[in-house]
């Protein structure tokens, strides 16, 4: 892959270069002070790319320097790509949004809802609602996570094989959730959770291919996203990035105690330094996955998601390959939460990648509903994700500004990267 340079000067996109340069250097810092391993950014305006920034290493206890064509962990970057597959089935009446998911997985047909009790002994209730293909693209499906150490019916989820991860493939996964508790009435409250990866399943049984088939015929082959797949192939093992966590979860985790993931943020904290986490010589990523995870299973490169964001950004359609619909995708990127209600007053604040305050949450996305109450220099309309490894993405219409980074440290908590890179963007628009 060649490598991704600015396309514009800078002062042409309405930027000011010398004001970009303070997001290099931000960053840099990161690097330096053994925070991270190291960063890729590109920030893109109209379309065209103003700015690009590599520094530090993609495998630190090899020495091995940060490329254009690194390949990276995108974890829950795989959402939207996922949610957009599925709309794509949306858009030919394969389904209604409002259709129960027992239609194609009979096991969520008694799913149930937690009532009180704790891990050895519970009641359930019947739901008032069942789980749809539309509670599952918005993360209200009363499904949760393991990690998130917060309540009884996540405890259920470890208790039941769910390890920072799913207990089985894609199949025997979503028939393990359909046994569990739902954590609330579907459609009544925002929850981060497997919801992603039995929308995998949907897509799977709906267009009857599996899903790694299913994107690279719909979604990332299209849009000539060859380096982004479920596995990294022998030959591309070279341009694999190590994923790192902090010295202090690394020493939690060692200790048995796999808890809520991180204290308060402090940048002089001697536990932030970094500790291997998966070596990319070793990972399990050098092998087809046990589950193809369309909440969290892909890599990628900067320049495949660059190519996603574009398309996002162009309305639905990238170098004549229409992906998706530009009403099917302004649609996906707005407010689906009861009411117009935010995530803090629909939602759980949890581990995960969203800003809870003013931000609302679509099809797949997160949407900036009052960049004042989010406390973060933002515009209206913009929607956005990220992933455990500290990844991020967005894409403003109001700026026409995308905006990709790429790191690898878990979790994406660690450190409030992405407030940063919000402000350091914006900073240098004229």
């Amino acid at each position: 892959m060649e490598a991704i340079e600015a396309e514009a000067e800078p002062g042409e996109l309405g930027f000011d270069a010398a004001r970009l340069d303070r997001i290099g250097r931000h960053l840099n810092r990161y690097v330096d002070n053994g925070r991270l391993p190291g960063v890729s950014v590109l920030v893109t305006r109209g379309g065209q790319i103003g700015y690009t920034h590599r520094y530090g290493h993609r495998d630190c206890e090899r020495e091995l320097p940060v490329t254009a064509d690194t390949i990276y962990r995108i974890y829950s970057m795989t959402k939207p790509i996922v949610s957009v597959a599925a709309m794509q089935l949306y858009e030919q009446g394969c389904f209604q949004l409002q259709d129960p998911i027992s239609r194609w997985i009979p096991s969520f047909a008694g799913a149930r809802v937690f009532a009180g009790g704790n891990v050895m002994q519970y009641q359930t209730r019947e739901p008032a609602s069942e789980v749809t293909v539309h509670s599952l693209l918005t993360h209200m499906s009363g499904l949760t996570y393991d990690f998130h150490f917060a309540n009884e019916v996540d405890a259920l989820y470890r208790a039941n094989g769910f390890n920072w991860g799913a207990p089985g493939n894609l199949t025997e996964t979503c028939d393990a959730l359909a046994g569990l508790p739902l954590l609330f009435d579907p459609g009544t409250e925002w929850n981060y959770s497997y919801s992603t990866d039995v929308l995998g399943r949907v897509v799977e049984l709906v267009s009857g291919q599996s899903l790694d088939d299913y994107l690279v015929e719909n979604v990332t082959g299209p849009l000539g996203m060859a380096d982004t797949g479920f596995e990294v192939p022998p030959a591309d093992v070279e341009r694999f990035a190590a994923n790192y966590t902090t010295a202090a979860l690394a020493s939690r985790t060692m200790a048995g105690n796999t808890g809520p993931a991180m204290p308060a943020y402090r940048p002089d904290d001697p536990s932030l330094q970094l500790s291997l986490l998966d070596d990319p010589r070793t990972s399990a990523y050098l092998a087809p996955p046990k589950i193809l995870s369309g909440g969290g299973g892909l890599v990628s490169t900067m320049g495949d998601y660059h190519r996603f964001t574009q398309m996002l950004r162009n309305g639905g359609e990238l170098d004549g390959a229409r992906i998706i619909g530009r009403r099917t995708l302004e649609f996906m990127a707005s407010n689906h939460l009861p009411g117009g209600t935010d995530l803090t007053e629909c939602g759980r604040a949890l581990f995960s990648e969203a800003v809870f305050d003013g931000v609302g949450f679509g099809l797949g996305f997160a949407v900036v509903l009052d960049p004042a109450k989010a406390k973060v220099v933002s515009s209206k309309g913009e929607f956005a994700w990220g992933g455990a490894a500290s990844t991020a993405f967005w894409v403003d219409p109001l700026e026409d500004i995308t905006v990709v980074f790429l790191t690898q440290l878990l979790p994406s908590s660690t450190h409030p990267i992405g407030s940063e890179l919000k402000a350091l963007v914006y900073q240098a628009l004229v």
